[in-house]
């Protein structure tokens, strides 16, 4: 007669053969992984100890430094055809804001050569039909603005004043009755571009810095001096700045 549990433990044995030798086959797999590792390890760790190894290494840094600025140009690219398509504006939104812009690069009507930009506020000012602003530079400041401060925000009465704009993605505000209910207008200036713009005696005007990296660089030109103790400008127009 045959033994039930010795047919029991045959036909399990016999379904599943590598049952009581696969802890073993998994734990020889692993050392022999393990070893292999530290075998490649060590040869790389001969190989770079060598002379010949410098090559390699320089054409993998190289790789590298390639790979990074590649994302870095298309992180710019798409950066900049971002702010081109939030930041749309044209010309009779810049007459009301009364400036006029110019692309900062080679060739452009303030970029003669390959030198960089150079111009004369005040005379391209009048010759672009910007009006109301300084006609002589009796007094003159140059400054920066860092990202996220302003400048401004205030009307002087005595004196028009004509501002030059470059550097950083600039938001520049004119008080403007003609415009709205807001009574102001508003335009952003690019990074690569340079503005002239006005702002004539009790007329307020604000510069604020819209950009998150770029510091944004200005001139400003006023054809009278002002005491900034006196009552004769206002601070603090918009409450909204």
């Amino acid at each position: 007669m045959a033994n039930p549990r010795r047919n029991s433990i045959s036909f399990s044995s016999s379904t599943n053969p590598q049952s009581l030798e696969s802890p073993f086959h998994s734990q020889s797999q692993a050392r022999s992984l393990s070893l292999s590792l530290a075998l490649s390890f060590s040869h790389l760790k001969n190989f770079l100890k060598k002379p010949h190894a410098f090559p390699f290494l320089l054409s993998v840094f190289l790789l590298l430094t390639w790979i990074f600025l590649r994302i870095q140009h298309s992180s710019s690219q798409f950066s900049s055809r971002y702010h081109q398509a939030t930041d749309s504006w044209s010309r009779d939104d810049d007459l009301k804001a009364n400036l006029v812009r110019f692309n900062s690069g080679f060739p452009s009507p303030i970029a003669k050569d390959n030198r960089g930009w150079l111009l004369d506020p005040i005379s391209l000012a009048l010759g672009s039909g910007i009006t109301g602003g300084a006609v002589t530079c009796a007094s003159v400041h140059i400054g920066e603005i860092q990202p996220g401060a302003m400048r401004g925000n205030h009307r002087h009465h005595t004196c028009n004043e004509t501002f030059v704009l470059w550097g950083a993605r600039t938001k520049f505000r004119l008080e403007n009755n003609n415009v709205g209910d807001k009574g102001y207008a508003e335009v952003i200036i690019g990074a690569d571009e340079v503005a002239i713009a006005a702002s004539p005696r009790g007329t307020a005007h604000a510069l604020i810095n819209m950009d998150p990296v770029r510091t944004t660089l200005f001139l400003g030109c006023q054809d009278g001096s002002i005491n900034y103790n006196s009552s004769t400008s206002d601070f603090k127009v918009w409450k909204d700045l």
